[in-house]
């Protein structure tokens, strides 16, 4: 038992790397466009990761609107011109999370999302992008 024991402590476990449970990280893998029609395995795996990212991307947008809430009360008569940057930074995240997620529901899976922007891309090849009004015909 010695040997082993000494071997482990002193050769193995200083060349681990040591990661808490929350630090874990995933490897990305294909998205659900990269996936045949019958491979389950593939497809659970990218809605897992879509579960994964949007879980990351609400936490993101959670920090950025308590930035800037606590910005608003701290810097209170002023909190107009002073956390200005951080509501310019809160709604772009916000609408760039409403692009993505929204309209989907709770339940949304990463083939709702993938059809999701492909109707949008397909709509802004129609009519533009989102936002600038329709697209001019042209003349014929």
């Amino acid at each position: 038992d010695g040997p082993i024991t000494w071997f482990r402590e002193s050769i193995v476990e200083p060349n681990q790397e040591k990661q808490n449970w929350y630090h874990q990280r995933f490897r990305r893998v294909p998205t659900i466009d990269q996936c045949y029609t019958d491979d389950a395995v593939c497809r659970f795996e990218a809605d897992q990761q879509f579960r994964r990212d949007r879980m990351v991307d609400n936490e993101i947008v959670n920090i950025l609107r308590q930035r800037f809430e606590d910005c608003t009360l701290y810097e209170a008569p002023d909190h107009i011109v002073k956390c200005k940057p951080l509501l310019d930074q809160y709604e772009k995240a916000t609408e760039n999370w409403f692009i993505k997620y929204g309209d989907l529901g709770g339940y949304a899976n990463a083939k709702t999302a993938y059809m999701k922007q492909k109707h949008r891309l397909i709509w802004e090849r129609r009519h533009g992008p989102v936002g600038s009004g329709m697209k001019e015909e042209a003349a014929h």
